[in-house]
């Protein structure tokens, strides 16, 4: 759909159909559903002082349940996650093989959602984003 949003990123339909059969091949993997945050960067998270002791936070969630990696996936798209971070996440239930692959489709529908909404680099973004996953 979000591809559609974007007069199809102006791809002709040929390379649409191959995304398409591409992205449903990547996305094969049949995870367990998880209830997620839906809108995992860097401006959802934050610290707190509780007892004492700052902790980290994160808020105004858009949970659903599906695949872990999409969260996962978006705390790339803007940043704001450290090394510790994805340490910790690995360290309690660690990502299966071909998450990385995973992560560039989960993040194409926010690029392509940034594209709708704020034009301008996003297209660009969006488009070596489809290469990348073409080539997988």
């Amino acid at each position: 759909h979000m591809l559609k949003l974007t007069c199809n990123a102006g791809l002709d339909k040929d390379t649409v159909e191959k995304l398409r059969l591409k992205t449903r091949e990547l996305l094969s993997h049949n995870p367990d559903p998880s209830l997620i945050h839906g809108d995992l960067w860097g401006g959802n998270k934050s610290f707190a002082k509780v007892d004492g002791k700052v902790v980290p936070v994160i808020f105004d969630p858009a949970t659903y349940y599906g695949d872990r990696e999409a969260d996962i996936a978006m705390t790339y798209v803007f940043g704001g996650f450290g090394s510790d971070f994805y340490e910790g996440y690995e360290s309690e239930w660690a990502l299966p093989e071909g998450h990385q692959k995973r992560k560039t489709v989960y993040n194409l529908y926010h690029i392509l959602n940034h594209e709708v909404l704020f034009g301008g680099m996003y297209h660009r973004q969006a488009q070596g984003m489809i290469d990348q996953i073409l080539k997988m």
